[in-house]
This record gives structure tokens, sequence and C-alpha cells, in this order.
């Protein structure tokens, strides 16, 4: 297994891990928390890909550029991919960062259920490499 394979296997199951996080946090009423868990789930599994590329950035706006550069522009991801990680990426700063924002248990679990079909569709990519 090459250096690249090993270091997305690692992200994605960062990935996995922090989509766990996001779920217990979710089944806890942790709702803010929860979404940005499935925000940074989603990231790590963007960068799993991206380490498939040898490429990275040390920015969240670099790492979804060059995902949209690399996987979506190229057809490898389906455009909707592209956007439910830039949604995740807004609604979590929001969350993370606005002053009194609520966010409700359906938009937590809509994050939830994205992540979780983002980091399947980032596996089924990998299988493929």
């Amino acid at each position: 297994m090459t250096g690249k394979r090993n270091l997305a296997l690692y992200r994605l199951g960062d990935g996995k891990e922090k989509l766990n996080s996001a779920r217990i946090l979710f089944d806890q009423g942790g709702f803010k928390d929860s979404v940005s868990r499935s925000y940074y789930a989603m990231f790590s599994a963007a960068r799993a890909l991206l380490a498939t590329k040898s490429v990275d950035s040390a920015k969240h706006s670099g790492v979804i550029a060059l995902f949209h550069q690399c996987f979506v522009k190229t057809g490898i991801i389906s455009k909707e991919y592209g956007k439910l990680l830039a949604k995740a990426k807004n609604v979590r700063e929001e969350s993370d960062y606005g002053d009194f924002v609520v966010v409700s248990r359906e938009e937590a679990e809509i994050q939830l259920q994205q992540a979780r079909a983002f980091i399947t569709e980032v596996e089924n990519v990998l299988e493929t490499k």
C-alpha cells in the first residue's frame, strides 16, 4: 500500500470517527456541535481524496477549492457533493461563531445524513483508486 493510500485511509477513518461523534452529539441534543462535527467529518473525507492526488491546503477554503478542482470539475464526484461540502462549511461557521444561533433537530439531522452520504461517496471513489 502506498503512502498516499495510507494517508487517504487514515483521513477517511478520521472522518468516520467525527461522523460517529456527530451522531452521539445529535442523540444527546447537542445540535450545534453535531453540525460542526458533521462538517469536519466531510472535511476529513475530502482531504482523504486529496491525499490520492498529493495535494492539500492549510485553509478550509483551500481544501474545498482543491476538492472542486480535482474531483467535482473532473466528474469524479458529482456537483451535489461539492455543494454539500460548501454548505456544511457555512452551517458550521454560523453555528460555531454566530451569536444567538439555534440549530434545530431537523437541521442537525439533515447535516448528519448529508455527511454520511458524503463519506459513503468518498469511500466508493477510494475503492476504485
